[in-house]
């Protein structure tokens, strides 16, 4: 099979970006709410983002900088050691789109999108009422990468909100959820094309 090889530290930032965002899909998103200290709400869309742990029930994002400072999502919760963790579905697609763009460290993106935001039940962080899932997290580290141009947010699950009609028991209906993920560039999947692979016993 021929392919071509690239040394990723002799290539650009540019041509990293996009080979490794090309290739690691599709990426959940993860829509992550936070609070100021003046009480506003900070909300961004991270593709960088998983769950990495059921016990403890973790999950991660991370983000790098705006030209003037990190990013607010990142900073707030590590300052205020909460977030949440607020399921994109096609219905809130477009919503989502409006709140990854470059706003003002004071800017209230719920506001900007026209979303609902309603406090947790265990975390004073906002969540996405239109989401069909929340998760409400508890910071538990923050890792720098790469000498601070990165940064990795770990986040204990505390709570787990799931609209009704997506759950038989414990278990996610993907059909009610509809969620989706991110491809490369401006390109999302759905989650509606499923196949199964059985596992060996």
């Amino acid at each position: 099979m021929n392919k071509t090889y690239f040394d990723l530290s002799q290539t650009e930032h540019r041509d990293r970006y996009k080979l490794l965002t090309g290739l690691i899909v599709p990426r959940p998103i993860g829509w992550i709410g936070t609070r100021r200290s003046s009480g506003t709400f900070n909300l961004a869309p991270f593709s960088f983002f998983n769950v990495v742990s059921t016990d403890p029930p973790t999950v991660i994002f991370s983000g790098g900088a705006h030209a003037d400072r990190p990013k607010d999502s990142v900073t707030l919760a590590g300052e205020t050691g909460e977030f949440t963790v607020n399921i994109v579905s096609e219905s809130v697609a477009m919503a989502m789109s409006v709140t990854s763009g470059s706003f003002g460290p004071e800017d209230d993106e719920f506001a900007i999108a026209g979303l609902t935001a309603v406090t947790g039940t265990l975390v004073d962080a906002p969540m996405v009422a239109e989401s069909p899932a929340n998760l409400e997290c508890r910071t538990t580290d923050v890792v720098e990468i790469g000498g601070g141009a990165s940064r990795l947010v770990v986040g204990e699950v505390v709570a787990v909100h799931v609209k009704a009609d997506a759950l038989d028991g414990t278990r996610v209906l993907h059909s009610r959820i509809e969620a989706i993920g991110r491809m490369a560039g401006t390109s999302y999947t759905t989650t509606r094309d499923v196949f199964e692979v059985v596992r060996p016993a």
